[in-house]
């Protein structure tokens, strides 16, 4: 559902063709792809608020759904029960559209949850280079794989291109890289000719 009253007063909530692009995207998702570290959580935040839109994290929906966190999933269960858990998970979610939401890096590895948002929703590839990934996710002690970063890169980045839009995140102002996937998605919710109307 469109929030746009409720972002109305603020002044930073979304105009006219930003509602447009949201009313568009019907019962679709903008699905949020990429590396851990790439800024899916911080950047999808603001995305959700620049279209009146609700924002989910998929990590935090599993952590609620497991009621643990996700280092102690994998300590407990490992790899492979986070990923089966993970996958039901965005399957529920991306019946709850329109929204914005942040996947875990690893997501898009499960082929039927690739297909799901092909088809419920618009992929967005926060594409970041290694070395930006490695800074961030050193600041953070509770990813389990943030050590094999540069082992992950090569096998899930083929995955990632498949994404509809991709835009490069980088040491940048957020919304400098909202401003970028706000750019995009006219073309890609056949409002082309409308992204100007404000």
């Amino acid at each position: 559902m469109v929030n746009a009253a409720a972002h109305k007063s603020t002044g930073d909530g979304p105009d006219q063709a930003q509602i447009a692009m949201a009313r568009a995207l019907g019962s679709r998702s903008l699905v949020l792809i990429g590396m851990m570290g790439a800024g899916k959580s911080s950047i999808g935040r603001r995305l959700a608020v620049r279209l009146g839109l609700s924002f989910v994290d998929a990590d935090s929906a599993i952590e609620e759904a497991a009621g643990m966190t996700i280092p102690e999933i994998f300590e407990k269960h490992g790899e492979p029960y986070f990923r089966a858990g993970e996958a039901r998970v965005i399957a529920r979610l991306l019946e709850q559209g329109p929204q914005v939401l942040a996947t875990g890096g690893g997501a898009v590895m499960d082929a039927q949850t690739r297909v799901l948002i092909r088809q419920k929703g618009i992929s967005i590839w926060l594409k970041a280079d290694l070395d930006v990934l490695l800074k961030r996710t050193k600041r953070r002690g509770d990813r389990p794989l943030a050590e094999r970063i540069k082992e992950l890169l090569p096998l899930r980045e083929p995955f990632y291109a498949e994404a509809d839009i991709t835009v490069q995140s980088r040491d940048e102002p957020h919304e400098t890289i909202v401003d970028e996937i706000m750019a995009a998605l006219p073309k890609h919710l056949g409002l082309a000719g409308e992204e100007k109307t404000t």
